[in-house]
């Protein structure tokens, strides 16, 4: 059973993510994902592998981003964490994801739900994530956010 500052370092890493994301901050995705295999919706193989980076490029090719202030307009919320602790050093956690976005052109509506099933390791006394995978269950009008055509089996 983890003590209350590892679940409250979890619960940061996963609402980081969401904050780094509405920012249009994929460098900071990045480095938060180093340690990570991420697996996309529909993956069985990784989609960015661990040490080698990359989760902020490929969201940088998938996301549009306006200006002024190159973000994605979104509000990504992660609610209803369930963490699981593996040992002392281990946890893994699953959530849900609701994205939110509002465009000059669009207005404010859900564009995806889904889980994020989350994999967390203590490495040089920091928690990091290990390994993400993201499951979609729920789509919306997605157009003004992906730049990349829309290909995902949704998860039921």
């Amino acid at each position: 059973m983890g003590r209350a500052d590892d679940y409250f370092a979890l619960l940061n890493l996963l609402y980081a993510y969401s904050d780094a994301v509405d920012h249009g901050d994929f460098d900071r995705v990045d480095a938060m994902f180093r340690d990570a295999d991420v697996f996309m919706p529909g993956s069985e193989q990784p989609d960015v592998r661990a040490g080698e980076g990359g989760f902020g490029a490929l969201l940088r090719g998938a996301v549009r981003t306006y200006p002024p202030g190159g973000t994605p307009l979104t509000r990504h919320l992660c609610t209803n964490a369930q963490i699981h602790f593996d040992g002392e050093d281990r946890a893994h956690t699953r959530s849900y994801f609701t994205v939110l976005q509002e465009t000059g052109q669009q207005r404010l509506e859900p564009i995806f739900i889904g889980t994020y099933d989350d994999r967390f390791a203590r490495i040089d006394g920091e928690w990091r994530f290990v390994e993400r995978r993201e499951g979609v269950t729920g789509i919306g009008n997605a157009a003004a956010h992906l730049s990349i055509p829309l290909d995902i089996d949704l998860d039921h």
